[in-house]
């Protein structure tokens, strides 16, 4: 493979990215990128915020009979995650094919469309299609908006990109869970309350659509397609920004990395250089979402278990939701100073001591505090994860790699829900903790002894 490593105009481009500083202009883009992500994110924590909701329209049922029972809020969770499973593995590769900021745009304007639609649905057959549709939106918008900050974003600062990133889009936390808190146990013009908090996801979406005229193209995926000129015009447009606000020269580029200059196939991400890492990325993929979205879309659900009111466990959710943003927000300034892969590890291990820890408590503070920290741990994993994931591969097969290893985690989560029905109904909340441990481990396992190190490193070389 060295044979075939050349300087190109995409490594060109990285060099002179990684040696900007940080200036206004590039966090407003992050920002902008973010405001995507913040309505994914609002969709997904979606899902246990307005459980209590869909049962009470009899739509839905906490737990069901048969193991793969369609009116479980199982089905509804694995509508979901199907959408989000085929959008990342079969449709993040047009990312890498027609452009981040395109891709970007149109992904969020298919999803709002068909969340309005779900809205208006009365039956599980009915909810879980359209809730499947949105799905597919938000698969694609996911993966590139990862694809799109890592390229943006110089090296020394991607820990704190994404750790910023996350905490925009886990402010749609709270935010989710109050609207459902309030809105939930009304009747609101006729229509439960549960539908107007999946309207206002609709609304604040097609609003961002528009911040698509304020975002460039990614200039590395414009060199990388042979479109030198245009990825120039936005880089120097960059670059007079950021050297206008600094009111400094910019310092000269580093030297340019090497790289493959032949065109990206997903088939690349199997060959000998990538496959380790593909497939340590899909097994943690696959076992790291038992974590995250066992606790995150059953808090309400695992605390009605506990005995606690629909109106209560609704408010103890929005309590422990304000971990969410919090925490990437205070440790952003962590973030590149910590091993990208170690952080991933340490994330899971505290998924699964406090997991168990919240399984065994029933009074409402330790329940709070408890369930805080474990909040704490998930945004940990996911901002640190999603970071990882999105430096893994090169600008010719990212986004297209990146949602192959990530869709492994939407598939999981079809049948996490079923699973944790299962255990809840059969043997309580403790089962469902050990078992989101024992998946913790197995992403320890595989991120800790097969993933590569990324820290400030450039993509080019994390891709060698």
């Amino acid at each position: 493979m060295s044979a075939t490593l050349v300087v190109t105009p995409a490594s060109e481009i990285t060099a002179r990215l990684d040696r900007l500083p940080m200036t206004k202009h590039l966090w407003v883009l992050v920002l902008l990128i973010s405001l995507g992500g913040w309505f994914d994110t609002y969709a997904i924590f979606l899902t246990g915020t307005i459980a209590p909701g869909l049962f009470a329209d009899k739509i839905f049922t906490p737990t069901t009979v048969a193991f793969f029972g369609f009116t479980g809020l199982a089905s509804f969770i694995a509508a979901l995650f199907t959408g989000l499973f085929i959008g990342t593995m079969f449709l993040t590769r047009f990312a890498d094919r027609f452009g981040r900021r395109t891709v970007f745009t149109y992904s969020l304007f298919f999803y709002a469309i068909c969340a309005c639609i779900m809205a208006f649905q009365t039956s599980a057959e009915s909810v879980n299609f359209w809730r499947m549709m949105s799905g597919l939106g938000i698969g694609v918008e996911l993966v590139t908006v990862d694809t799109y900050i890592s390229e943006l974003v110089p090296t020394r600062m991607r820990g704190r990109a994404f750790a910023i990133q996350q905490a925009i889009g886990f402010v749609s936390v709270p935010v989710v869970t109050f609207l459902a808190w309030w809105l939930v146990p009304l009747v609101i013009q006729g229509m439960s309350g549960w539908r107007w908090v999946v309207w206002f996801d609709v609304v604040g979406a097609v609003l961002v659509w528009a911040v698509r005229f304020a975002l460039p193209e990614s200039p590395r995926w414009l060199a990388q397609q042979g479109r030198v000129a245009d990825a120039e015009a936005v880089m120097a447009s960059i670059e007079a920004k950021v050297a206008a606000e600094s009111g400094l020269p910019l310092p000269p580029p580093g030297s340019a990395s090497v790289e493959n200059p032949r065109p990206g196939k997903l088939s690349e991400a199997f060959e000998s250089h990538y496959r380790s890492r593909t497939i340590a990325l899909s097994v943690a993929n696959f076992f790291q979402t038992v974590g995250f979205y066992g606790f995150a879309n059953w808090v309400p659900t695992l605390l009605l278990a506990k005995g606690i009111t629909v109106t209560k466990s609704l408010e103890y959710s929005f309590i422990i939701a304000f971990a969410y943003p919090l925490f990437p927000l205070i440790s952003s300034f962590l973030a590149d100073k910590i091993e990208r892969k170690w952080q991933v590890c340490l994330s899971c291990a505290g998924i699964a001591v406090f997991g168990i820890a919240f399984s065994t408590q029933t009074g409402a503070v330790p329940l709070i505090i408890i369930g805080a920290f474990q909040t704490m741990m998930n945004s940990w994993l996911s901002y640190s994860s999603h970071n990882y994931l999105a430096e893994i591969f090169p600008t010719r097969i990212r986004a297209s790699a990146v949602g192959f290893a990530y869709s492994w985690s939407r598939l999981s989560a079809i049948f996490t829900g079923f699973v944790i029905a299962w255990l809840l109904g059969q043997f309580g909340v403790a089962a469902v903790f050990i078992f989101i441990a024992g998946a913790m481990g197995m992403v320890i396992l595989s991120v800790g002894v097969w993933g590569p190190k990324t820290n400030n490193l450039a993509l080019e070389e994390i891709s060698h």
